[in-house]
């Protein structure tokens, strides 16, 4: 997990998905589909199978709460960090920053390999000054 409780590697997305919907509400398994149908604009309808485990999962991890009505809502912990539905906005040290800056390289590098076409002269250009803004703090 990273900064917000409810930030998890399983299921991508879906759980800061699922904090959006609940943020205007309470809603039960169905209505948070259903919402998410809505945000995808029609491209993605998550399975019962993925949402409800996730469900179970974060009222385990004490993020929403089941009301006797069956409908789940977040809990005032969570609620206070919804400004920052993703985790941390930044690092918070010298040595995540450069953990942070690592990771994007090896993502970029990634990217070079297989869509080298999206790394136009202007990327390139903008990756040059970062490369020479970078320089002088490894001395």
């Amino acid at each position: 997990m990273w900064g917000a409780p409810w930030v998890s590697h399983r299921r991508r997305g879906l759980r800061p998905l699922v904090c959006h919907l609940l943020a205007s509400g309470p809603k039960s398994g169905a209505e948070i589909i259903d919402g998410m149908e809505r945000l995808s604009q029609g491209w993605w309808r998550p399975s019962p199978g993925s949402v409800y485990p996730l469900l179970e999962e974060m009222t385990t991890d004490g993020v929403v709460r089941r009301n006797a009505d069956g409908r789940y809502e977040l809990t005032e912990s969570a609620r206070g960090q919804m400004g920052r539905p993703f985790g941390r906005h930044s690092p918070r040290g010298v040595t995540e920053a450069v953990q942070e800056l690592s990771s994007l390289v090896a993502y970029l590098e990634d990217l070079k390999k297989s869509e080298s076409e999206r790394f136009d002269a202007t990327v390139k250009a903008t990756l040059s000054s970062t490369a020479d803004r970078l320089r002088p703090l490894a001395e």
